[in-house]
């Protein structure tokens, strides 16, 4: 039976209406607030929701949603107006992936085109939430069955597995798939990419499948393996690059009200350690130092032992105990590094708070039913390690910590993912972390759409490349090889201590710095956790105006003029250029991501404003006049 069926049988209407995407309830207070965000949506005003087909109403898959938001009909329509066989939706987490999912597979059941379904998911917890959201739909979903079990019972429609199981027996689901007519849903599908093995297995146990509906919430990878059933086109570069079907990227997401704001809180502080040959060592997170010095103070900064990890856990609980005033089921999650960190921070936090946190780690049985527990109650903070980065949906998350070392782009898109989701407009989401350059492009750089490129180099840090890019690349291979002999040499923590650095919203830095538990740090830690976009923007600089203003006002105790500030320790010039080059080719990378411009162009358009010969010759004061014309432009963009 579809779920335009179902919805038209006596009592349908007596089903719970408040539901979330995931299709978990909704708690008591936010079913107005629920109703409110779907009349939202609908006054943004899209065409293709008016003009539904009769195929698929506007009402949802029952128990995932009230309403189809104005994107899921775009993308459903697009789907049917050829059915393809293969279709890439890339949609921006939180956005209702699953709930698109389940109306079109619902759709695709009822027109007899599909009789059996296969869901491919990264994890055991979404095999199970996915089961849980498709038996809401009335498709009786399998999330047990192993490889050993050869075909799953009749009383089902079809099985949810992981990658890795395809990958271990290909065989298995070749024959599942080829007994009937089958859609297969593969869950970020940018996972069939994680393995050789998983790949080539996905190939051969889906290749004869009728059809097959990928989703992705970050559809790019940080290596060059590609993905199974993605079309790759090259771009105006010649770089072959992912296609998606359908986008529905973070910056019209935000604009729809269909996730969050996310506020960036950075903090930076002094870090001191001992190396492997016994020397002492101390270095300022986010001062511009080199790559292992960065690594080896960051490790230090996320140590258990030292004061930087307790200082900012309790600033992240007074944001979430500022965050509940609005919302008050609003939890934390704290991603760590591995579990004996994973341990320490829950102590850390059952002290500040004297509410012992939800801890997470590994994806087995237990670690899914505390997710599933958590989701549903209103403690305050849950700890994981890795696993609850990517699919899960806790939409009650609004602060996070990223406490691991872990920085390609799409492990921190997927952390990020799972902060955004939105219940009602004007949910914020607060995510603090260390001020350290690659997590600060990260942040700066949240609502650039990336695809998934074959031909960039492997170590290519922003998933872009061009001819210059490369020289960069080649000149930090030392820098690197250090790096990776960091990860295996030991190193003691001696001491850490943490200070806020800033805020970064929309590609903005606001704030001046200041101790833990100054006004300056509660300026921003303060700030109500119902607002919308422009609001936050808007208070963001009220804030900073009022801290500038408070720093002119303040006079020495002693009534002498306050001392100018050491000047920086003189460096070779060649370190100054290098960075000052990194800087602008990531300013280039965001710039044609936004202006569909080739970088060689850009390139050229700055010399020709700025002056000046190319990046290899130029001096650090033309690289600086190319940096500033860009940051102008990124900056009027927004």
């Amino acid at each position: 039976m579809s779920a335009a069926e179902y919805t038209d049988q006596p009592g349908a209407g007596d089903q719970p209406a408040a539901l979330w995407d995931d299709g978990t309830a909704a708690p008591a207070h936010a079913v107005v607030a629920h109703d409110e965000a779907v009349a939202a949506a609908e006054a943004a005003g899209n065409s293709a929701v008016q003009n539904l087909s009769p195929a698929f109403p506007d009402r949802a898959a029952w128990g995932t949603a009230s309403k189809l938001r104005a994107w899921q009909v775009e993308a459903l329509t697009k789907y049917f107006e050829t059915e393809p066989r293969d279709f890439l939706t890339a949609a921006t987490p939180g956005a209702g992936k699953t709930t698109f999912a389940l109306r079109l597979a619902t759709e695709l059941l009822a027109r007899g085109t599909v009789d059996r379904i296969v869901v491919v998911a990264p994890t055991e917890h979404l095999k199970r939430q996915w089961a849980d959201s498709a038996d809401r739909v009335g498709i009786r979903i399998d999330p047990m069955f192993k490889n050993g079990d050869g075909m799953f019972g009749r009383h089902y429609q079809g099985v949810a597995i992981t990658y890795a199981q395809v990958g271990m027996n290909p065989e298995v689901h070749k024959k599942i798939t080829a007994g009937g007519k089958t859609l297969v849903i593969l869950d970020e599908v940018h996972h069939g990419g994680d393995a050789l093995t998983w790949g080539d297995g996905i190939r051969e146990a889906f290749s004869k499948a009728t059809r097959r509906l990928s989703l992705s919430g970050t559809p790019f990878r940080s290596d060059t393996a590609p993905i199974p059933f993605v079309q790759y086109a090259p771009d105006e570069q010649g770089i072959r690059t992912s296609i998606s079907d359908y986008n529905y990227g973070y910056g019209r997401a935000l604009k729809d009200g269909v996730v969050r704001p996310v506020l960036f809180m950075a903090y930076a502080g002094q870090m001191r350690w001992k190396t492997r040959m016994g020397d002492e060592m101390s270095a300022s997170l986010g001062e511009q130092v080199t790559k292992d010095i960065t690594a080896q103070a960051w490790r230090t900064a996320l140590s258990p032992e030292g004061e930087w990890m307790p200082a900012v856990l309790s600033a992240a609980d007074k944001r979430l105990t500022e965050v509940r005033r609005g919302v008050p089921d609003a939890g934390g999650l704290v991603i760590a590094t591995d579990t004996t960190t994973a341990r320490a921070y829950a102590r850390i936090l059952q002290q500040i708070t004297g509410e012992r946190p939800t801890v997470v780690l590994s994806d087995e049985a237990a670690g899914s039913s505390r997710i599933s527990a958590f989701a549903e109650d209103t403690s305050r903070w849950m700890v994981a390690v890795r696993m609850v980065s990517e699919g899960v949906d806790v939409p009650r998350l609004c602060v996070g910590v990223y406490a691991t070392s872990a920085s390609t782009p799409l492990f921190f898109a997927q952390v990020i993912g799972r902060f955004v989701r939105a219940r009602r407009r004007g949910e914020t989401a607060s995510v603090f972390l260390p001020s350290v350059p690659g997590l600060m492009a990260l942040a700066a750089s949240l609502e650039l759409e990336r695809d998934h490129a074959l031909d960039r180099p492997k170590d290519a840090d922003d998933g872009m490349y061009n001819p210059e890019d490369a020289m960069v690349a080649e000149a930090n291979k030392e820098d690197r090889a250090s790096e990776s002999l960091l990860e295996v040499q030991p190193f003691e923590a001696l001491d850490s201590q943490a200070s806020f650095d800033r805020v970064l919203y929309d590609g903005g830095e606001f704030g001046s710095g200041g101790e833990v538990g100054s006004l300056e740090e509660l300026d921003f830690i303060g700030i109500p956790g119902l607002l919308e976009p422009d609001q936050v923007r808007d208070l963001l600089r009220a804030r900073q105006a009022t801290q500038a203003k408070r720093a002119k006002g303040r006079t020495p105790k002693d009534g002498m003029p306050k001392a100018a500030a050491p000047a920086p320790e003189d460096r070779p010039m060649y370190q100054t250029i290098k960075e000052q080059r990194s800087e602008l080719h990531r300013l280039v990378s965001i710039w044609s991501r936004h202006a569909n411009e080739p970088h060689g162009a850009i390139h050229a358009e700055l010399r020709r404003i700025s002056g000046g010969p190319a990046v290899a010759q130029a001096s650090i004061e033309q690289i600086q006049k190319r940096i500033d014309v860009l940051r102008s432009r990124i900056g009027g963009r927004r």
